[in-house]
């Protein structure tokens, strides 16, 4: 049975979401008041705000973000469309193969989905409308692609993952993340191909003029040695992952304002301005999620919630399953950060218990996040691809949901067989 400020911090907590404050307000204000009220020491508001955001991983954060922003507006997802379409060549479906595919690869530079959304719907919307696909198809295909990037590394849902569970190392779970990034990318071709045939779409058509092959790779190469650079010198111990942020962020630059020239040196201080705004939004709830989870364990609300789990008897079967439809349906209505900060405190007790891999279990709730983020109502990459289509989220659900139904069939597969994510770790001594 939960004690009286146990069950006033999860009500409250619910009914300020209810009511409509945001996220951040929530987990602070509700966290305060019951650490005023029960004795626990005002002081520690501030030092658990504090704390909470003064890890040195989550020095990674902002600066992957700013090197996402960098890379967009350098005009490298432009010249990668260009290379993979000539790999691709001209087929029912191409287009859909090239967006899912560079959206793949740029996941190894930015870390976030919405980005990757926006800079590849910036370039492919228009010539998937030029070549006969549907607006409402073509987001739906990229905000379903752009999902892969918080899988593939650099991942900021695995940064804050890592801060959160001892044990779960960033370079771990990067590694561990690239399996189920690249099967969840290949699984999502299968039914945006066959979409694209059943309908017809883009029989007669190309996505453009087919450049000549070693043109465009000549013109991709910069794009395509950055997660060279990134990954293999964390692999090579070079630098760290906060160190290899910054890296991605000089490289971005050069290749921006003086490979390619689409940059000029005013407008970096526009996207680092807009880049501090976003990490700034996360870093807040960030922090005010810090005073909620130091009321939740003071507290000892996990305790009697896992010795009902475990007087249950469902067992570690039941337990999964049971975690993996709550947060699929928590994921249609919460961004992966915010996912993250509430239920992870709640669910490492019963990761303990069962005995289940931490780096594992971080890329499980990060494949399930990737789900969420491409499914309506919340869906916030699908939000970017649509907006940019000019199309309603609600046209793209008959679309989206064959995309949802190829990831659940790789979910499966990485509940089935653990290895899936844990053996390039592994291999790789993590």
């Amino acid at each position: 049975m939960l004690a009286e400020g146990s069950l006033i911090l999860l009500l409250g907590f619910a009914l300020l979401l209810v009511l409509g404050a945001p996220l951040a307000v929530g987990l602070g204000l509700v966290g305060a008041i019951v650490i005023l009220r029960e004795g626990l020491g005002i002081m520690s508001v501030p030092t658990n705000a504090y704390t909470g955001i003064a890890k040195y991983p989550l020095l990674a954060l902002p600066v992957f973000i700013l090197a996402g922003m960098i890379f967009e507006r350098a005009g490298v997802a432009e010249r990668l469309v260009r290379f993979v379409s000539v790999l691709v060549g001209k087929r029912a479906g191409g287009p859909a193969i090239v967006a899912v595919l560079v959206c793949m690869f740029l996941g190894g530079i930015s870390g976030s989905g919405p980005a990757n959304a926006a800079a590849v719907g910036g370039v492919m919307l228009v010539a998937m409308a030029r070549a006969g696909y549907p607006p409402a198809y073509s987001a739906s295909v990229i905000g379903a692609a752009a999902a892969t990037d918080i899988l593939i590394p650099p991942s900021i849902a695995f940064i804050v993952y890592s801060v959160m569970v001892p044990g779960a190392s960033v370079p771990a779970l990067f590694a561990a993340g690239m399996v189920p990034g690249v099967l969840a990318g290949l699984a999502l071709i299968v039914p945006a191909v066959w979409l694209a045939r059943r309908h017809g779409f883009g029989r007669d058509e190309a996505i453009g003029p087919r450049p000549p092959f070693w043109r465009a790779l000549r013109e991709a190469t910069w794009g395509l040695f950055a997660p060279v650079l990134i990954l293999g010198g964390m692999r090579a111990g070079w630098f760290t992952p906060t160190e290899a942020a910054v890296v991605a962020v000089a490289y971005g630059l050069f290749v921006g304002i003086v490979v390619y020239r689409t940059m000029r040196l005013r407008e970096v201080g526009d996207i680092l301005v807009e880049a501090a705004e976003v990490s700034g939004v996360i870093m807040i709830v960030v922090a005010l999620a810090s005073i909620f989870a130091y009321a939740v364990s003071t507290l000892g609300i996990v305790d009697p919630l896992t010795r009902l789990v475990t007087e249950s008897g469902v067992g570690s079967a039941g337990a999964l399953a049971a975690i993996v439809a709550v947060l699929l349906m928590i994921g249609m209505v919460l961004d992966g950060v915010s996912i993250f900060l509430i239920f992870v405190p709640l669910l490492l007790p019963l990761v303990k218990l069962y005995g289940w891999d931490p780096v594992w279990f971080g890329v499980l709730l990060t494949y399930m996040v990737a789900i969420g983020q491409f499914t309506p109502p919340m869906a916030v990459n699908l939000m970017v691809s649509a907006r940019l289509a000019g199309v309603r989220i609600e046209q793209t659900v008959p679309w989206v949901l064959w995309f949802v139904f190829a990831m659940l069939v790789v979910l499966v597969a990485l509940i089935a067989v653990p290895e899936l994510a844990l053996w390039l770790p592994r291999t790789l001594n993590y």
